[in-house]
């Protein structure tokens, strides 16, 4: 399968592996010609990543993932093709990395309340970055024998009902939308597949999207089937937005999730790199 576009992928500037210019080497490696860095809540990695691009024959679009509470959940919105020195952007970027070193360090304390000393050290030696994470909690504590693999950690210690876990409290889906919309970029809809809302609810979610200007949802992800990407073809045809392509990739620890090892996307759907004219510029296209 030749690869496709990949415009959900993550670096050690958040909770992936491999460094900024590791991943767009690998990427290039598995053949990537359209690459998105969309690390959670920060553009820290993208200049590193730029520059390692520039000669490799890949396109590098400035992403983020951006967290937010909606429907008392936590969901995830992409902005593609932002500008990454946008102040307002960067100001509620900042907000959020505030907010998620409180929470790591509140996870360290709720685990070593539940018997486990030193979560929160360890999974902070593991942050190559400015962002702990719960990511870097499982990794830790599957280094520590407690499960054996990181969807494990997570089951049993960092969702709901269980001895991690800690409520969160992200941004409202317009702060997000209008952060990406002022930093000159395209709002998406980050693996709708993984919240498990009812059909209802999704098109709530994408209704208030597209009422704040947001234009795009994930139609295609690492984490999904064929048949919910139909599905999500379907929902991106009658509501008028844009498909998208990611392998939400944190790095090689994840064998099935690699880098543009995606399905095409489903007939009937607009790829939003269709938006993008220059193809090479997709920042010269409004929201």
């Amino acid at each position: 399968m030749p690869a496709q576009p990949d415009l959900h992928t993550h670096s050690a500037a958040s909770d992936g592996v491999l460094e900024p210019a590791e991943l767009v080497v690998r990427a290039v490696a598995a053949g990537v010609k359209l690459l998105a860095l969309t690390d959670h809540d920060t553009t820290a990695g993208f200049a590193a990543a730029k520059t390692a691009a520039e000669g490799l024959g890949v396109e590098l679009v400035p992403g983020v993932e951006i967290s937010v509470t909606w429907g008392g959940r936590a969901v995830h919105i992409l902005g593609l093709g932002i500008d990454p020195q946008c102040g307002a952007l960067q100001q509620g970027l900042a907000g959020l990395r505030d907010y998620r070193r409180w929470r790591a360090e509140e996870i360290g304390r709720r685990l070593a309340k539940a018997g486990i000393e030193g979560a929160y050290r360890g999974a902070a030696a593991l942050s190559r970055g400015d962002l702990v994470g719960r990511t870097h909690f499982a990794r830790f504590l599957v280094g520590r024998g407690l499960a054996a693999d990181v969807q494990g950690v997570f089951k049993r210690f960092l969702t709901k009902g269980n001895p991690g876990h800690v409520h969160g409290e992200w941004a409202s889906l317009e702060e997000a939308v209008g952060w990406i919309r002022t930093a000159g970029g395209q709002a998406v809809i980050a693996h709708p597949g993984r919240y498990r809302f009812s059909r209802s609810k999704l098109i709530r979610l994408i209704a208030e999207l597209k009422a704040l200007g947001g234009v795009g949802i994930e139609v295609v992800s690492g984490r999904q089937g064929a048949d919910e990407a139909l599905m999500l073809a379907r929902c991106a045809r009658e509501h008028g937005l844009y498909a998208s392509a990611g392998s939400d990739y944190h790095g090689p620890e994840y064998p099935a999730l690699e880098l543009g090892r995606l399905p095409p996307l489903p007939a009937g759907c607009v790829p939003i790199w269709s938006s993008w004219t220059p193809p090479e510029s997709p920042r010269a296209i409004p929201a």
